[in-house]
């Protein structure tokens, strides 16, 4: 018999980052970009998200849209159109006034951007920077603000770090440009760091060095983060959980093991074939995604990735090029949009992915 006096389980608590149905549209003369379309994902205080795809899927729109960065409006070029819902911390971003927005940029959430010449100023030295960027959310001396960013410089591993304070972003090579980013981003302990192809351009010993600097950092700060990148190797062991995007949407979600060890869509297959293995040997060539990303002006009907699927005529009556995927769940919290049978997925990639990788 039921307990009608047992108060019933509290709530369970929101997740700390929750984007939902995020739709990210750019009005051009040529037509309608749709570069985010319905894009869904949570991430946890502590946790690291890989965001990965190809170029134009719609990753960075996705991390400017989080960090408030796109220019609003419904007319106008360049000016994006927003809907859906971006909760951070129990605020909603998209409908808050941008005043608000400004103030949790840099103190509560900060970004680590692509290109960090292009992204500081060649005018400014790089610890004139980092100073500008604390003192905005906190009211210190310009000396006790120096004392800071020389901390931060050493902390991300920065050689003479209060003489290289005084130096110009051209001054820095790739490598201590990145770190120099990286100290402007976590000079203020922010809760949510995001990092967009953090190493886009390095060699792979600075890639690596950089890597362990976010992972470190993460565990020490307990800040989220949301890494984004193109590669899959770069998440393979920093990110707890991955979201593969592909034409402004997502095909597949689960946990890093999950996705890397039993993916279940074949866009994720293509990335992991083309992607280079230094832990066994390989005879044969590596096996890039074929065809080009679509237009996302004219995104494919049905499935987006059904003209570069090789598993697209599988199910029967066409239906991959008239109806899109819904996300699935194959696995505890492991989903994927495929209009391939489970069973098929399953076995397509045990038989014949699986053993060539």
């Amino acid at each position: 018999m039921t307990d009608l006096t047992k108060p019933a389980p509290p709530p369970a608590a929101p997740a700390f980052l929750d984007v939902r149905d995020l739709r990210v549209h750019f009005p051009t003369d040529d037509g309608l970009v749709r570069s985010v379309d319905g894009l869904s994902f949570t991430l946890e205080r502590g946790r690291t998200l890989g965001i990965v795809g190809e170029s134009g899927s719609g990753k960075s729109v996705t991390s400017l849209a989080v960090m408030g960065l796109h220019t609003v409006g419904q007319y106008g070029r360049g000016r994006a159109r927003l809907s859906g819902e971006i909760w951070f911390d129990g605020r909603e971003l998209l409908s808050a006034d941008p005043d608000e927005v400004r103030r949790l940029r840099g103190r509560e959430m900060a970004m680590i951007f692509q290109d960090p010449l292009s992204a500081m100023h060649p005018y400014y030295t790089v610890g004139a920077q980092i100073v500008e960027a604390y003192r905005v959310h906190h009211d210190v001396s310009r000396q006790v603000a120096r004392r800071r960013a020389v901390e931060l410089l050493d902390r991300v591993g920065i050689p003479q770090p209060d003489r290289r304070a005084d130096s110009y972003p051209h001054e820095f090579s790739g490598g201590m440009r990145q770190r120099a980013m990286i100290a402007m981003a976590l000079v203020n302990n922010p809760e949510l760091l995001i990092a967009d192809e953090p190493t886009t351009a390095l060699d792979v010993t600075v890639q690596a060095q950089i890597l362990d600097l976010i992972r470190d950092l993460q565990k020490e700060f307990g800040s989220a983060v949301v890494i984004i990148t193109h590669d899959l190797g770069v998440v393979a062991e920093l990110a707890d959980d991955i979201l593969v995007m592909y034409a402004g949407r997502c095909v597949e979600r689960g946990p890093a093991e999950q996705v890397f060890h039993e993916p279940r869509h074949p866009y994720t297959w293509g990335l992991l074939g083309s992607m280079p293995r230094i832990d066994r040997e390989h005879t044969d060539r590596l096996v890039p995604v074929r065809g080009t990303p679509p237009s996302l002006i004219d995104v494919p009907p049905g499935c987006a990735f059904h003209p570069r699927c090789p598993y697209a005529d599988v199910p029967d009556g066409g239906v991959t090029r008239t109806e899109r995927p819904r996300l699935r769940e194959v696995a505890a919290g492991h989903l994927a949009a495929c209009h391939l049978a489970a069973e098929d997925r399953a076995r397509i990639w045990a038989e014949e992915i699986a053993p060539k990788l």
